[in-house]
């Protein structure tokens, strides 16, 4: 079975590896397809697509926007036009409140004991493009969580001590922004938005309204329940689905690009029935 996966990220926000280097990773794990999704950025989709020309994978140009939420709201967009002025405006205000994000967990973290800076971080990143998994990493470098996953478990996640919900969207924004790019809008994670039952389904309903696609139907840490639930509500509703592992490289080790934590398999007929999708909406094929 030819199998994809449509959620990764690169060192263009909290991932290892390189465009490049994701893109071949993904093909020598013996992937089909692959999709780029920063988090609020598209640095990177130009070197994964030539990088999937050049070696034989297909590759989606993708973003995952951060939106305003008492919980986490992400929302992905697929077969975006990245040069789009109105998305590259959005997203270079969407910069400078990360920066202020990460600032203020900084002085989250400085108050709960621990010794970091934002220098340590940026020394750490590589680059001036920051996020938690950073933070995290730093502290298991210092020795104050034994790993990443504690580190977002004990602090960093949200409802944790040093998390902070600074974003420069609304969910509604974030549809209408990739919509206005020529992309589809998914609706990540569901399960992070902490929304069950009728509460979801309004949810979906209100962003459907808006433009919203889909949903992501497969997702490394989706219980079976879960998947079997978000599927089926995503069906009821007249949505598609997606699916990824929120691949991080080295920054989350325990999360394989295709395979999650070691079982999923998301079938390419996920893709097709998007491109499908996408046809229809736009009245093109691609």
């Amino acid at each position: 079975m030819k199998t994809i996966d449509l959620h990764t990220h690169t060192v263009c926000s909290d991932g290892s590896m390189t465009a490049r280097e994701l893109v071949r990773h993904a093909k020598e794990s013996g992937l089909s397809a692959v999709a780029v999704s920063d988090h609020d950025s598209v640095d990177g989709v130009a070197d994964a697509l030539d990088e999937g020309k050049r070696i034989g994978i297909e590759v989606i140009p993708a973003i995952e926007l951060s939106a305003q939420s008492n919980t986490e709201t992400h929302i992905l967009g697929y077969f975006i036009d990245t040069e789009n002025p109105a998305l590259r405006e959005k997203l270079r205000y969407a910069r400078t409140v990360r920066d202020e994000r990460q600032n203020e967990i900084c002085q989250k973290l400085n108050g709960l004991g621990f010794a970091v800076s934002m220098d340590e971080v940026r020394e750490l990143a590589g680059s001036d493009i920051l996020c938690r998994a950073h933070f995290a990493r730093l502290m298991v470098k210092k020795g104050y969580v034994g790993s990443v996953k504690q580190a977002f478990d004990e602090y960093l996640a949200n409802g944790r001590p040093a998390f902070s919900g600074r974003e420069a969207l609304t969910d509604a924004e974030a549809v209408r922004l990739i919509n206005g790019a020529g992309g589809m809008a998914f609706c990540a994670h569901l399960h992070l938005t902490r929304k069950t039952g009728a509460e979801l389904e309004e949810f979906l309903l209100r962003l459907k309204a808006e433009g919203l696609a889909g949903v992501e139907g497969y997702y490394t840490e989706y219980t079976p329940q879960m998947q079997e639930e978000y599927q089926s509500l995503a069906a009821r509703l007249g949505l598609c689905i997606s699916g990824g592992t929120d691949f991080h490289g080295a920054f989350k080790p325990h999360i394989s690009i295709g395979k999650g934590l070691g079982n999923m398999a998301i079938p390419y007929s996920v893709l097709e029935n998007m491109k499908k999708a996408y046809a229809e909406r736009k009245g093109k094929q691609i």
